[in-house]
């Protein structure tokens, strides 16, 4: 789930996965923290991780390397109700798999039926991104995962409520154990495990990486094959300018943040400031981070407001070169496309739906 900006928020024995390199953060206060240094790292049976055609490596934080006991763990965390304070929603609850790992709504609903500002991101992938959330505001999926635990807004459970719930649970201890060695279950330690989780949550083989990265030039039907020269051509599309393709493989973002004058009020003003939020930096007004494409065709609404229902939409908004302010991306121009290309270029964009590993679908 991804609320405004004022408050800070946002999934077994083999898993799918390298990851980034990045520090846990502590979301603990300070005299909780000076009581429970963070730990270590995880104590249990280091994994190896395939990656699917068209994924790149990715790296793991120095002090929490996949093991199958975090995986496990942070697996079960991901789809548990108790940590949220009236035990009904989950991490899985707004990033869950029936719709690509969000939640199928323009923005999403925590305890108390409570609504946040921004439609939540995909978990498909996040390994991948340099930074999370839309304006960028965490630095990890470590520091991602403790976020909405705590939001007022999304599952209202204070850090240290949600540690004591854990360690009064007649199986958790024993799971924080195995996962991390003796002692118990901290904030620290949940972020830990339910970033180690989230890193597995990948997709990839997709119709279109067996086309550009397997060889098989049968994978993508007629249409989407036009759409993918659309999607890269400068002169069309130039979608890739911010949706990547590499040579070996493809994120489908750059992790920047641009701002493409989505969610413009009334009165013509952003009505949410992105990135702006995090930085004051005047350029980054109304600027938000590129999401993956991957398994787009899953994951509507768009944008991270949610206003565009369909990818058809998507594309008319580009086409239209987004909505005209001071901050608008300079590379975001009206696009010269007619009915089938941009026909085509949906039809691309279905093609990016990938295998998604079945050990990560469910509890």
């Amino acid at each position: 789930m991804e609320p405004t900006p004022r408050t800070s928020s946002q999934p077994a024995a083999w898993a799918p996965l390298f990851v980034i390199v990045l520090s846990a953060v502590s979301c603990s206060s300070p005299k909780e923290a000076a009581k429970a240094p963070p730990p270590a790292g995880p104590v249990g049976t280091p994994i190896e991780i395939p990656v699917p055609l068209g994924l790149p490596p990715v790296a793991a934080p120095a002090n929490n390397k996949p093991t199958v006991e975090t995986v496990a763990l942070g697996k079960k965390l991901y789809y548990d109700t108790k940590l949220s304070a009236d035990d009904t929603v989950s991490c899985a609850s707004c990033h869950g798999p029936a719709h690509g790992f969000t939640d199928g709504s323009p923005v999403s609903t925590g305890v108390g039926g409570k609504q946040g500002g921004r439609s939540a991101p995909t978990v498909l992938n996040a390994a991948y991104s340099p930074v999370q959330f839309w304006d960028g505001r965490a630095a990890s999926l470590e520091e991602q995962a403790g976020g909405p635990i705590a939001n007022p807004i999304e599952m209202n459970l204070p850090h240290e409520a949600a540690v004591r719930k854990l360690n009064a649970d007649g199986e958790y201890p024993k799971l924080f154990e195995k996962a991390f060695g003796p002692g118990p279950a901290t904030i620290e330690k949940v972020q830990m495990a339910i970033a180690s989780f989230e890193r597995t949550v990948i997709s990839g083989n997709s119709p279109f990486d067996r086309y550009q990265f397997g060889g098989d030039k049968k994978a993508l039907s007629p249409a989407a094959a036009r759409g993918l020269a659309i999607f890269k051509d400068a002169a069309k599309g130039n979608c890739v300018k911010c949706h990547t393709i590499d040579d070996k493989y493809a994120l489908f973002s750059d992790g920047k943040f641009h701002n493409l004058g989505v969610g413009m009020n009334a009165e013509g003003e952003l009505a949410d400031l992105g990135r702006y939020t995090q930085t004051k930096v005047e350029a980054d007004k109304g600027a938000f981070r590129t999401p993956t494409l991957r398994n787009i065709a899953q994951t509507a609404p768009y944008m991270h407001d949610g206003s565009a229902k369909t990818l058809r939409r998507v594309v008319d908004f580009y086409v239209g070169g987004g909505n005209s302010n001071p901050q608008l991306d300079k590379d975001i121009k009206k696009l010269e496309l007619s009915g089938r290309e941009r026909e085509d270029l949906v039809a691309f964009l279905e093609s990016l739906t990938g295998e998604i590993p079945k050990e990560v679908l469910s509890q």
